[in-house]
């Protein structure tokens, strides 16, 4: 086959020689220089660097008008060109999702229309433009969360916590940023632990899953600079009947899937969804648990189907994994010096993985969640899944940026 790669994630995180044969398949991976910097030397491939100066598809686009070809897939394991790889297969009439159906992946707006069309219970929402036009009266009490609909690692969400000044804040916030009212929803806040399930689809059908519940939130990670982790615990039948009925209505059919729930009062509420791998350790921890590396799988799905689909059901997860990682985007100075309170963790024989940065190394300005640019990334099992949450609980009360 002839695969074209819409290449942004970085190669270790995907690994894509372990889902591709690289010498039976011809891959192009197309990604800008930092991208295309992360593929090994030696893999038989073709490497096209565009500009970034536009979306991924208009530049592919160009790149095929001067170079004309033909793929048998076209494929993006990045959450931010999903729609880009649809748009590309619609355009050059590639077998695999279609732009209507990857969109409901992608716009929290629609998914949630769509999981709410089934009677599964969402949180209340509404475009921002609706709210505007309002003036900020809303069908529920309490705060009020305003968020991209299509974004991702929670950038530029906000949560109001006082209704009585939402509107006006909102609407700050929107001027001071210039922000564009279109790109924008607003639904209620609901407390409550947040769970994320994560696996992989075929026709339609779940093959294999873990639920994983998060300590500390993706938004308290990335605007107030507070570590965040997440441990597997047992999925009951109730759960994945959920789980199956969401990604029904979302009609994600072939692929991985990245799910959150908010667990208000005991029971699911859904949160959104992805058709892709989760970040951070997601990858690292379920394949310790079950031997399951999901983007090879994902790969071999879109590429070919998947093999031995009967082992993947039978399969029984060892629990007891889970994850963790400190935000350097936040901290001040940018030089990283080290930790406080690290000794007896990073000596933990419960350890599986541990990776801090060197003292002396810059920190990233941007958010991110990948052990090799995070200040500290690490993985943990212990003997029983609650006994993980309590570990990593004590790991964030102890431990710091020095």
């Amino acid at each position: 086959m002839n695969i074209l790669i819409l290449h942004r994630v970085p190669y270790p995180r995907i690994e894509y020689h372990r889902g591709i044969d690289h010498d039976l398949h011809d891959v192009t991976y197309l990604g800008q220089q930092s991208a295309i910097d992360t593929l090994p030397s030696g893999l038989r491939c073709k490497k096209v660097i565009r500009s970034g100066l536009a979306c991924a598809s208009d530049e592919a686009l160009q790149w095929l008008a001067q170079f004309p070809q033909r793929f048998d897939r076209i494929i993006s394991m990045s959450e931010y060109e999903l729609l880009d790889a649809a748009r590309l297969r619609e355009a050059l009439s590639v077998e695999g999702a279609s732009l209507e159906t990857v969109n409901l992946s992608r716009n929290k707006l629609e998914m949630k229309k769509a999981v709410q069309a089934r009677q599964i219970r969402v949180p209340n929402f509404m475009s921002l433009a609706r709210y505007l036009a309002l003036h900020g009266r809303v069908p529920w009490r309490g705060a009020t969360v305003l968020k991209p609909h299509s974004g991702a690692s929670s950038n530029d969400v906000s949560i109001y916590q006082q209704p009585a000044r939402t509107f006006d804040e909102i609407n700050h916030k929107i001027n001071d940023l210039s922000l564009s009212i279109e790109d924008f929803q607003v639904e209620e806040f609901i407390s409550g632990p947040i769970r994320h399930f994560d696996g992989l689809m075929l026709n339609g059908k779940i093959i294999t899953m873990l639920s994983s519940e998060y300590i500390g939130t993706c938004l308290d990670y990335m605007e107030h600079g507070h570590p965040l982790g997440s441990w597997h615990l047992d999925t009951t039948l109730e759960m994945q009947a959920w789980v199956a009925a969401v990604l029904q209505a979302v009609q994600i059919r072939n692929g991985a899937f990245h799910l959150e729930a908010i667990m208000g009062g005991g029971e699911p509420v859904f949160l959104e969804v992805a058709n892709r791998v989760g970040g951070a350790d997601v990858v690292a921890t379920y394949e310790l648990a079950t031997g399951i590396h999901l983007p090879s799988h994902e790969l071999r799905i879109h590429i070919e189907g998947l093999p031995d689909v009967a082992n993947f059901v039978e399969m029984q997860p060892t629990l007891g994994f889970g994850w963790f990682v400190f935000p350097g985007h936040t901290h001040t100075p940018r030089m990283y010096r080290g930790l406080t309170g690290a000794e007896n963790f990073r000596a933990s024989p419960l350890v599986v993985q541990w990776s801090e940065l060197q003292p002396g190394a810059l920190l990233t300005e941007h958010v991110t969640y990948s052990a090799f640019e995070a200040p500290l990334a690490g993985i943990v099992k212990t003997a029983r899944p609650h006994l993980t949450q309590a570990w990593i609980k004590s790991l964030f009360a102890q431990v710091s940026l020095a």
